[in-house]
């Protein structure tokens, strides 16, 4: 029988989301201004340090899947790790946006290993909190209206983060801008562990693997690698990511060079997570109506589309800037829980084809993909800086700023259209999710049956 969430559940596990938000969000939307303009580090530089670190998650996603599906404790597989990862999540972020005058070289390297260390925690937090999510009801659609719970939260942080960062930072650090960045992180991390807290005590996990299932990682890696759906969705939540953290790095250049209004990137990413907040709750419904693939394509042309054309307003014609990105994030928000969900459903489609189940190996392929795309795409926006011949705090050249321009549009608006074409060869419909979902129920209950009468 399929579980049904109390709401205290649901808004206890999007509270966890929140909490990855509030310095998630940090690091996706400041921290490559932060390094080139605050810290001093060249823009080449600073992407290099991101791609180097998704060099190390290629290793250490995995190894992460693998270790929460060995994990056995009263407190389930998953829900541990956010008991226990919580407080150096917090710490961490708050080193990396210290500002050590280690000289050039010096600061390279700090800024270096506190990143990577703090990719490496996130990694060790946001895998089992996302793969929670599959195991605590055995219902696609359930799911779906969960996810949909965690991304309003989520989006929620963000709203939070990106709306008040700069002026937290200008309040609690005045000219001194590096102090401002350390001091409100120290109250956002502080924040994340009290709603990691709150996520912990309010989730139950209740779906196991099989209880005949062995301890089998050459089988489990191979029936992963065989999973088609798992492997579209590997490559479309690259590019998304890819996507994002492009995009997301440059609006802060975006409005600093180009509109010439550094604070009005707050306002501007406010009114864009509002219309990702009003779009999700449409995910369920329309998902149910039109099935998931086929909402998730459609979100991605359209939305690519609205991308595309804020290349075309003038610096001065805010109102329409403002206005495609909205219809962008509006029409992007339905896809965002989807993903997720549908990582769950493709961790039910290999129980069901296969006999097994690793949960935590097959959602080391989101926090993979949401690590390598802010990687590639933090890489690339901090090359192209370069290319385009980028000189902090300076006026820039025509280059630097069309190719500014090209990062917030073209560029992501046509890496988000190309995941349509990934998702034509996701095979999971509606009709296999109801079957799937009728056959492993009852298959889950003959095996305890089998066990209890042993």
């Amino acid at each position: 029988m399929s579980t049904k969430l109390s709401l205290t559940e649901k808004i206890g596990y999007g509270l966890g989301d929140t909490a990855s938000h509030f310095v998630w969000d940090m690091v996706g939307f400041w921290i490559l201004i932060f390094y080139t303009d605050t810290y001093g580090i060249s823009a080449a530089a600073a992407g290099t340090i991101m791609l180097i670190a998704r060099i190390w998650d290629m290793i250490s996603d995995p190894i992460m899947g693998i270790i929460a599906d060995r994990t056995n404790t009263r407190k389930g597989k998953f829900r541990p790790y956010i008991l226990w990862m919580a407080l150096p999540y917090s710490v961490i972020a708050v080193l990396t946006f210290t500002t050590p005058d280690f000289g050039n070289t010096g600061k390279i390297i700090y800024a270096g290993t506190t990143y990577f260390l703090l990719m490496t925690v996130f990694t060790a937090i946001n895998l089992p909190y996302s793969s929670l999510g599959a195991v605590m009801t055995d219902d696609s659609y359930e799911r779906a209206g969960l996810n949909s719970f965690r991304f309003i939260f989520a989006f929620t942080g963000q709203l939070i983060v990106t709306g008040t960062a700069l002026y937290l930072a200008r309040y609690f650090g005045g000219d001194n801008q590096a102090k401002g960045y350390q001091y409100t992180l120290l109250l956002f991390a502080s924040v994340s562990f009290v709603l990691f807290m709150i996520t912990f005590k309010t989730t139950k996990e209740r779906i196991q693997p099989p209880p005949q299932q062995k301890q089998n990682l050459k089988e489990d890696l191979i029936n992963l690698f065989k999973n088609r759906p798992w492997v579209v969705l590997f490559f479309v939540g690259i590019i998304s990511f890819v996507m994002f953290a492009m995009q997301n790095l440059a609006i802060a250049y975006y409005f600093k060079y180009y509109i010439s209004d550094e604070q009005g990137v707050q306002l501007f990413n406010v009114v864009g997570t509002i219309a990702l907040i009003l779009g999700i709750p449409l995910s369920k419904p329309l998902s149910k109506r039109f099935g998931k693939r086929n909402v998730y394509i459609t979100s991605s042309l359209l939305s690519g589309l609205f991308f595309i054309s804020i290349y075309l307003p003038g610096s001065q014609n805010t109102t329409t800037i403002y206005i495609l990105n909205t219809l962008a994030k509006f029409t992007y928000a339905p896809a965002v829980p989807l993903l997720w969900t549908m990582l769950a459903d493709t961790a039910d489609y290999s129980e069901w084809k296969t006999g097994r189940r690793a949960t935590g190996l097959v959602f080391s392929a989101a926090t993979f993909a949401q690590k390598a795309g802010w990687g590639i795409g933090g890489a690339l926006a901090g090359w192209l800086l370069a290319m385009y011949e980028f000189v902090p705090n300076n006026v820039q050249t025509d280059a630097a700023i069309n190719g500014i321009k090209l990062m917030v549009s073209v560029f992501p608006g046509l890496l988000y259209m190309s995941c349509a074409i990934l998702l034509y060869f996701y095979a999971i419909d509606h009709q296999t999710v109801l079957t799937m979902q009728t056959e492993l129920t009852n298959r889950r209950a003959k095996q305890q049956d089998t066990m209890l009468n042993k």
